[in-house]
């Protein structure tokens, strides 16, 4: 039982009566194709609304319960070829992305090391001049009271 919903079956498509058409053309038949019939159910894919997108949920969905296409009733062997190359240009372009995305997270992480890195060393430079400082102020005052001896004629 799934946890967020349950997934109706649609109903098979509806015929749809062939109509005549006179005109300029005179009448003929058309046949009108049984995929543009489909009613699409709400709950075929979902999409992530997160900052990181998975879009290869598309294509493991296409793994796992087989394609759109294969919903509808037809085989492998039936699908347009176009049809199929657009399908893999997808899933390609699909995989890109995602790999281009995880691209951008590894690149904004190196970038928050880097500042942090530089951040680490403004510190550091800035606790070693007041250490300069304050080893600066002693020597002075050293070289304040050494001033003060050999008054016995050395």
């Amino acid at each position: 039982m799934p946890l967020f919903g349950s997934r109706k079956e649609a109903p098979p498509p509806e015929p749809i009566p062939e109509k005549h058409h006179s005109g300029l053309f005179g009448s003929r038949r058309r046949s009108v194709s049984p995929v543009s019939s489909h009613r699409t159910s709400s709950s075929t894919f979902r999409t992530s609304t997160s900052s990181n997108r998975h879009s290869g949920d598309l294509a493991s969905s296409h793994r796992s319960s087989g394609s759109v296409l294969h919903r509808f009733g037809t085989r492998h062997g039936d699908i347009d070829p176009s049809i199929s190359q657009a399908r893999d240009r997808v899933i390609n372009a699909e995989r890109a992305e995602k790999e281009a995305d995880r691209a951008l997270e590894a690149a904004r992480l190196q970038v928050r090391d880097a500042r942090t890195h530089v951040k680490n060393l403004e510190h550091e430079a800035a606790e070693e001049s007041r250490r300069a400082k304050v080893k600066q102020y002693h020597a002075k005052e050293m070289s304040k009271r050494g001033k003060h001896l050999g008054r016995h004629g050395l």
